[in-house]
């Protein structure tokens, strides 16, 4: 038997366009929550982490770099518990089938996200408060690990031929359009509220919207069909190394039955994390931490910092189908290594054009459009990368651990990193160096790439 022969005929394009929508959804809402919790990090700060609670926006702002790290440091914990959320949901995708997985984690994310928006305030219960919301974002941090490697796993394989691309590029479509969906909700909050309302209950709001979106997701994946070949059955043994990690890829062919050992399991994981960390970092400094940094670094007010971000977010989410499609047509590497030389070039010119005094706003507006577009280059064929490294049996474990590894080493630090590095030095250049230095250490791993990856059938 030829490895051909063991390949499921192409799904058909209804089914396809269904998985598509499915897997979509729910990503979209698992994003719309971290997106949320990234523009309400100083109201959060002041609600949860400060011990005389304020309820005005100064007390949000500038009551405490020390709470704002402290919220931060949550958001940091929820990201360590992803390779967690990865392992565990990735091992039921891959032994019992996607739906299953991905009904689990939507329902688990809705659930968790929803008791944020009811949870008693420090100073209701006092230093509990924290605890709570952290213990709950543990449980969103569970949820998002198993997330992404059901929802890639799910539209690859439903992918039509020369497709794959466009349809990875979804996962990362979807993320915009959550983070957006959480940067307008809380801007139109902010506009709608006076301070002291959104800082006393208004942030509760978008939290409890999770619910009927969850609800809508969850419907979504419980009709959901297996992808073509059903259940990849047997327990999954690990990552297979390919795609550039490994004997395989000398060839570009690997028995999809052949189980790995240790070490090539790991070098597959460890060069996909090589090659999205700067993807992970950008995406992270330019699209949740923006709003926050330039609220406590450059005293922005609060409606300014969430125009930045939704800005900054409608770049990144007009550049990502285009670069999917485009990396079907000339391959995953040319169009990822234009984004994270992009960012390592561009990250300091762009910040100093938003903190120099005398720039003309339509010149801001360019530059943050430019800073989300060039992670857009990196996010839109990154998903259908991952899902060619890593044969069906292994597919949800292999790239959501990848993944998730690399979220909470290069994303879930992020917040905490430039924060506390900003507050302590003075440098409100932060960001930059951070966006910049992980994409430049990403170009290596990206040059392994092999340019007819993207022709090659899914293991």
């Amino acid at each position: 038997m030829t490895t051909t022969d063991l390949l499921p005929a192409p799904p058909p394009r209804a089914a396809a366009r269904r998985a598509l929508l499915a897997g979509s959804a729910g990503n979209l809402v698992e994003w719309y929550e971290f997106g949320v919790y990234g523009c309400f990090a100083t109201v959060i700060a002041a609600n949860f982490f400060t011990p005389q609670a304020g309820t005005g926006a100064g007390a949000g702002v500038q009551g405490g770099a020390e709470a704002l790290v402290a919220t931060y440091a949550s958001f940091a914990l929820a990201f360590f518990f992803r390779p967690v959320g990865a392992l565990l949901f990735g091992r039921i995708g891959d032994r019992f089938g996607r739906r299953p997985a991905l009904v689990l984690v939507i329902g688990l994310m809705t659930l968790a996200t929803t008791l944020i928006g009811l949870l008693p305030t420090r100073a209701d219960i006092g230093a509990a408060a924290p605890w709570l919301l952290t213990f709950l974002r543990v449980l969103q941090g569970l949820s998002a690990g198993g997330e992404f490697g059901g929802a890639v796993s799910l539209m690859a394989e439903y992918a039509p031929p020369g497709r794959r691309g466009l349809y990875g590029a979804w996962q990362s479509f979807t993320v915009a359009l959550g983070l957006l969906a959480g940067a307008a909700t809380a801007a139109a909050l902010a506009t709608a509220l006076p301070a002291a309302a959104l800082y006393a209950w208004g942030w509760r709001i978008p939290f409890l919207l999770a619910l009927p979106l969850g609800a809508v997701a969850l419907w979504l994946r419980t009709a959901l069909e297996e992808p073509p070949g059903g259940p990849p059955g047997g327990p999954p043994s690990g990552p297979s190394a390919g795609s550039g990690a490994g004997p395989a890829s000398a060839t570009g062919t690997t028995d999809p039955t052949r189980t790995t050992g240790v070490r090539e399991q790991a070098r597959a994981v460890a060069l996909g994390i090589g090659r999205i960390m700067g993807w992970s970092a950008a995406g992270y400094a330019f699209l949740v931490v923006l709003p926050s940094h330039l609220q406590s670094a450059l005293g922005a007010s609060f409606r300014d910092a969430l125009l930045a971000t939704t800005l900054v977010n409608l770049g990144f989410a007009a550049a990502i189908l285009p670069a999917g499609m485009l990396s079907d047509r000339i391959g995953r590497r040319p169009v990822m290594l234009c984004g994270a030389l992009g960012v390592a070039v561009l990250a300091f010119p762009l910040l100093h054009l938003l903190q120099a005094s005398g720039t003309p706003a339509q010149v801001r507006v360019a530059a943050v459009l430019t800073a989300g577009a060039l992670v857009g280059l990196l996010a839109g064929p990154g998903p259908a990368m991952l899902a060619e490294m890593f044969p069906r049996r292994v597919r949800c474990t292999g790239l959501g651990l990848s993944y998730a590894l690399a979220n909470a080493v290069f994303s879930g630090c992020a917040g905490l990193f430039i924060t506390a590095l900003a507050t302590r030095t003075g440098n409100t250049a932060v960001p930059a160096h951070y966006a910049a230095a992980a994409c430049a250490l990403s170009v290596p791993a990206l040059l392994t790439l092999r340019a007819d990856d993207h022709r090659e059938p899914l293991r």
